[in-house]
This record gives C-alpha cells, sequence and structure tokens, in this order.
C-alpha cells in the first residue's frame, strides 16, 4: 500500500447507528444535568438541613468524584465483558432511583449515601457509551459522532439549569431530583428491550499494529498492560493535564468575573454559563467535523488538531484572564466585560481535543479493552480535573493574594493552566509513535 492511510471499510452507517447514537447522548446529558443541578439546590438544602458550605461541596464534588474514580476502572471491566446495552440500562435504572432517592432524603446523610449511590450508577456510562460508538461509527466518522456525544450534556446543563432553577424556585429542591430520574426510567427500558447490541469490533482496523484478540487478563494486569503501551499512555495523561486547567476555570469562572470585573454573583453566573457552556458546545461539533475531514488527507490531523486547539486556547485564556475590566456592551441591564470575548475563543478551542483524543484511544487498543481504556482515561481526567485542579486553583490564589490582593485568582488561573504545555509535547511524541507505526504497517503490507 502506497497511500498515507490504511484502506478503511465501507462508511455506510444507517440510522439505527444514529438513533442509538442519540440515546447515549440523552443519557450522558441527563446524567450531566443531574451533577449540574445541584449548584441550584445549595440554598435550600443548606437551609432544611442546616449544614455548612464544606458539607455542600462534600456530595456535590470530593463524595462523587471519588467514588466514580474509584469504581472507574471494574465499571470498565464490565463493559469489556457484558452486554453493554444491558449494563446500561441497568445503570439507567439504578441512576433513575438513586436521583429520586435524593429526592426523598430525611436527613443530610441520607441524601450523601445517595448521591454516592448516583456514582455509583454513572460509573460505566461514558466507557459503555463510546465502546458503543466505537462499534458504531467507522474511524473516519467516529470523531464527530463522539463530538455529539461529548457536546450534548453542555447544551443541554444550559437549559436544564434554567429549567431546574425554575423547577427548585416553584416546587422545590425534592421536586426537581424526582422529576429528574424520570427520564432516565424510559431510558432504561428503550435500552434494555428495544434496542440490539451492535457487533464488538465492527469497524476494528486499529492505527498501530494489534493482536487480533487481546488475552483475557485480570483487572489489574490488563490496566498494567494498557498503561504499558505508550502511545495510550501519553494520550490519556496528555487528557488529564488538560483537564487539570480547564475543570478549575470551570469552576472558578464566576468568582473570577465577580472579582476582576466587579459582576454580581448573578450576572457573572448567567455570562459564564451561556458565553461558555455554547461556545464550548459549537467548538466540539465543529472539531469533531473537522477532524473527519481532515483525517481523509492524514491521520496526523486527530492529534494535529488539539494541538492547535490547546495552543489557541492557552493564548485565549491569557488574554482572557489579563484583560482589563472594560465593558463591551449591555444587553438590557446585563453589562458583557471586554474579557468575554477571548473567553468565548478559549471555550471554543479548549474542546478540540476532545472527540479526536477519544476516537484515537478507541483505535489504539483492542475492542475488547475499549471498556476498560476508556475507564482509565475518565479516572486520569477526573482525578487531575475533578479532584486537583479547582483545589490547587484556590491553594495558589492564597499564596498570591499577599503579592496581588483580589486580583490574586487571575494568576493562579494562568499558572494552573499551563500544564496545558506538557499535554501538546505528549501528544506531538504520542503523533510521531503513531506515524512510525503505521509506517510501519505499509512496509509489512508490500
Amino acid at each position: 500500500m502506497s497511500s498515507a492511510t490504511p484502506t478503511l471499510p465501507s462508511t455506510t452507517v444507517g440510522w439505527r447507528s444514529h438513533g442509538l447514537l442519540l440515546l447515549l447522548a440523552a443519557v450522558f446529558a441527563d446524567n450531566f444535568v443531574g451533577r449540574q443541578i445541584l449548584a441550584v439546590m445549595f440554598e435550600p438544602i443548606k437551609a432544611e438541613f442546616q449544614v455548612g458550605d464544606s458539607a455542600l461541596g462534600l456530595i456535590s464534588g470530593l463524595a462523587f468524584a471519588a467514588v466514580y474514580a474509584l469504581l472507574g476502572l471494574p465499571a470498565g471491566r464490565l463493559v469489556d465483558r457484558l452486554p453493554r446495552l444491558r449494563l446500561l440500562a441497568l445503570a439507567c435504572l439504578l441512576w433513575a432511583l438513586a436521583t429520586m432517592s435524593c429526592g426523598l432524603a430525611g436527613s443530610f446523610v441520607v441524601l450523601a449515601l445517595a448521591r454516592m449511590l448516583v456514582a455509583v450508577s454513572e460509573a460505566p456510562t461514558t466507557s459503555a457509551s463510546l465502546s458503543l460508538i466505537a462499534d458504531l461509527y467507522p474511524p473516519q466518522r467516529r470523531s464527530f459522532a463522539i463530538s455529539c456525544f461529548t457536546a450534548a450534556p453542555t447544551f443541554s446543563s444550559i437549559i436544564g439549569l434554567s429549567i431546574g432553577a425554575w423547577v427548585v424556585e416553584q416546587y422545590g429542591w425534592r421536586t426537581a431530583f424526582i422529576a429528574l430520574g424520570l427520564p432516565a426510567l424510559a431510558f432504561a427500558a428503550i435500552l434494555g428491550l428495544l434496542v440490539r447490541e451492535p457487533v464488538r469490533g465492527r469497524w476494528d482496523l486499529s492505527v498501530l499494529p494489534a493482536p487480533a484478540a487481546a488475552p483475557r487478563l485480570g483487572l489489574g494486569a490488563e490496566a498494567r498492560a494498557l498503561w504499558a503501551q505508550a502511545p495510550y499512555r501519553w494520550l490519556i495523561v496528555a487528557g488529564g493535564l488538560t483537564t487539570l486547567g480547564s475543570y478549575a476555570v470551570a469552576m472558578w469562572n464566576t468568582s473570577f468575573l465577580v472579582r476582576s470585573h466587579g459582576l454580581s454573583l448573578r450576572e457573572a453566573g448567567m455570562l459564564a454559563g451561556v458565553v461558555c457552556g455554547s461556545a464550548a458546545g459549537i467548538g466540539g461539533l465543529f472539531s469533531g467535523w473537522l477532524s473527519d475531514r481532515l483525517a481523509h488527507r492524514g491521520a496526523h490531523w486527530q492529534l494535529s488538531l488539539p494541538v492547535l486547539g490547546h495552543l489557541a486556547a492557552l493564548s485565549a485564556l491569557g488574554s482572557y484572564l489579563l484583560w482589563p475590566g472594560e465593558r463591551l456592551m449591555y444587553l438590557g441591564a446585563l453589562p458583557v466585560p471586554v474579557a468575554m470575548l477571548w473567553c468565548a475563543l478559549y471555550s471554543f478551542f479548549a474542546v478540540w481535543w476532545v472527540a479526536p483524543s477519544y476516537n484515537l484511544v478507541t483505535q489504539l487498543v483492542a475492542p475488547q479493552q475499549r471498556g476498560t481504556a476508556m475507564a482509565l482515561q475518565t479516572i486520569v481526567s477526573t482525578l487531575l480535573g475533578v479532584g486537583a485542579g479547582p483545589l490547587l486553583t484556590g491553594l495558589l490564589s492564597d499564596l498570591l493574594q499577599p503579592l496581588f490582593g483580589v486580583q490574586s485568582l487571575r494568576y493562579a488561573l494562568l499558572l494552573v493552566s499551563l500544564p496545558v504545555l506538557g499535554a501538546v509535547l505528549l501528544l506531538l511524541r504520542t503523533s510521531m509513535h503513531v506515524q512510525a507505526g503505521m509506517s510501519d504497517q505499509r512496509t509489512f503490507s508490500r
């Protein structure tokens, strides 16, 4: 073979694949709204149970993330061993019951336990869904499919939080939890009874030489075997370094707008949610579409596109964080700082890595390892992003406060975002390794 990329099978994809992708995106969106809606429930929960902010932070962050990360690997193992649609149906049913249990909690301890059960039910969702998408779409159409899946929560959270705030205000936080769990019951029934499991490895064509079937290993041995694959390891560490900064910006952006641009909490929350959420959703879809288009010209674009996105995002973020507090316009009574233009650009480019990188992960490992491989990716991102990113930002902001006063958060966020340069280096290294592997494949095929 003399072409730059391996010969791929027919790209014909039927309406069943699109329908299942839509269903998987809806499940993921419902899960994501379930995480975000707590933000509008804090005050009524605090008033009812007489707890402090630390307790609220526990149920919204650490307790959830710790359980989610702890069970991620065993859940990925189940994805590789069991019918994925049945596993997702069971997860949806458990998620619905756990979420509605939050609305029935008679004490804060019961609420915390119910939130941890929600984390248990979500553990297999991402890895199972991405494993299924890899069997629904061929590699050259997979990035856009993945971007549709990952962009769904971004858009739905904007709508979900608005509707959620209204439901909480009108009917109470308990009703909101119960209403949120109802769609998951329908999802469970559809996944369990009406949808057919796609053939595992249907579009299997790795970008690197791989055995036809991976040996059955124990959980720890399989994780170590995956970690020993250099390009896979570099790829997921790059993703973890990226989420370290991006989660920090997402968590602290509202506070930054309040402190450095003089906005009220309501104004800052509205701008951060609508501007960042819309720009990130559009950027994710665009990068997935562009990755599939460019992959026909050269496989290196699966890694070159994330590199370009990282560099553009970091440049935009630096401008956003360091821009003075000037007003661009007023939308009614809402003041819009000039810096929000840079914030929108940052959000647009910051997600360019997601779909191409996830697509490449599905190609680097055998079909029966994809669940475990995506679970490891999720664990690394959760621990570095949800766990370390926001905490490290707060610590740096406190350390820099004697030097910069109320503006210390500007520089803390900038410092926490610098590890993305390490992600760029790892992606470049992965690209060279993958290109070398493809060259070996072409030589062998001759």
